[in-house]
């Protein structure tokens, strides 16, 4: 393929916006790519996926070229040596050495090199999870499948594929997985039809084993603690036939905002939202749920595949902070629970100090639950890591 200057020089600002200044590169890079609406699908294609690739290996492509924290060109340099894309005869690349990069690509280096990451979370990694730490962090750095999830409130599998067929929008089943469809290629598919009919959502297929390990089922009365903008909401609204109710809860009213017209979207009309705005917003609603699900805040590590940037944006001292979060939320929320029903407490972190730990710290100080079971959804397997443990209040 032939480098276009324009589109380097996009890459590169939407680099240095997501390095110097901190920002979310999914909100960067969609931004650059709204600012110039007359890009063809193939060039935004290009900014996105490159952006992306050089934010996920940018400690590797550091090593191979021997470039500073804020050289982007010279990392960009590198990325296309790497991808065998012929470097164009221009100023920034003039001293670029390929001789030297090709045989630096071809060197191995420690694993944190090797697979781009700080050296303290492979430690972190490696003290938590030593037998599948080096095989998960590799699956970690793959480009993530997009993933659709069908909504059964408005249509079969089938026939939602076959309309998204129409559009021209090809999709592969997966059998493990009962509503999720895979892109067979990458595109955008919120402009389709389909999307704006409301027959699908876009959801990773570890993050749909989340709503079906709660077992709500119609008519119940089922809490959604940490809902954000609603996606596992929305799935268990469809779980439920629209039958029962599904409170919806978060402490960003924005976020509920969201949620509501992603319902209006999907026809899931069994929702309503309540913003946690203290303590009380939680002890007004003790034993009143059937089925609660807390998909608690969490280090993120489980979803690197699509968002590549948060290895350089956490900490140690984020992590340890949100553990004490997930323990205070659990302790706190699980009060909503009826005597009887049952909760599932999930992240989308793969380290056992935010999973396994965090649900045996509970139970060791609050015997009125027991664990009933428990799931592990791991990269390598080839989706999101997720993990979730289903509790029964006695």
């Amino acid at each position: 393929m032939k480098l276009y200057r324009n589109l380097a020089d996009a890459v590169i600002n939407t680099l240095q916006i997501i390095f110097e200044e901190n920002r979310y590169a999914d909100k960067v890079i969609e931004k650059t790519l709204k600012q110039n609406p007359k890009w063809g699908a193939r060039d935004r294609r290009f900014i996105a996926e490159t952006t992306y690739d050089i934010v996920r290996w940018f400690r590797f492509l550091k090593k191979v070229s021997g470039a500073d924290d804020h050289d982007y060109w010279r990392l960009l340099g590198a990325w296309l040596i790497w991808k065998k894309i012929e470097i164009p005869d221009w100023g920034p690349f003039n001293d670029l050495s390929t001789k030297t990069i090709s045989e630096n690509l071809l060197k191995e280096y420690p694993l944190p090199i090797q697979e781009s990451i700080p050296d303290w979370l492979h430690d972190l990694g490696s003290q938590e999870l030593p037998l599948r730490w080096s095989n998960e962090i590799k699956s970690l750095n793959q480009e993530a499948s997009v993933v659709l999830r069908v909504n059964t409130l408005k249509a079969d599998k089938n026939t939602i594929r076959q309309q998204l067929q129409e559009e021209g929008i090809e999709t592969i089943p997966d059998p493990k997985f009962t509503s999720a469809l895979l892109l067979a290629k990458r595109m955008n598919v919120f402009g389709s039809k389909a999307f704006k009919s409301g027959l699908f959502e876009v959801q990773d297929a570890g993050s749909q084993l989340i709503a079906p390990f709660l077992r709500a089922e119609p008519g119940m009365r089922v809490i959604d603690a940490c809902a954000g903008a609603g996606g596992k909401t929305l799935h268990l609204a469809s779980l439920m036939e629209n039958k029962g109710r599904i409170v919806a809860m978060d402490t960003e009213a924005w976020k509920l905002e969201e949620l509501k017209k992603r319902a209006r979207r999907a026809g899931a009309n069994n929702i309503e939202t309540k913003v946690i705005e203290n303590s009380k917003s939680i002890k007004r609603l003790a034993n009143s749920a059937d089925r609660l699900l807390l998909d608690v805040p969490c280090s993120g590590l489980g979803v690197l595949k699509r968002n590549p940037d948060a290895k350089w944006k956490l900490s140690m001292d984020y992590i340890l902070k949100v553990k004490e979060l997930q323990q205070k939320i659990l302790s706190e929320y699980s009060i909503m629970i009826k005597p009887g029903g049952m909760l599932v407490y999930s992240t989308c972190s793969i380290l056992p100090s935010e999973n396994e730990k965090q649900v045996h710290q509970f139970l060791n100080s609050n015997e009125g639950f027991e664990l009933v079971d428990e799931k592990h959804s791991w990269p390598s397997e080839g989706f999101d890591g997720f993990y979730m443990a289903l509790l029964r209040k006695k």
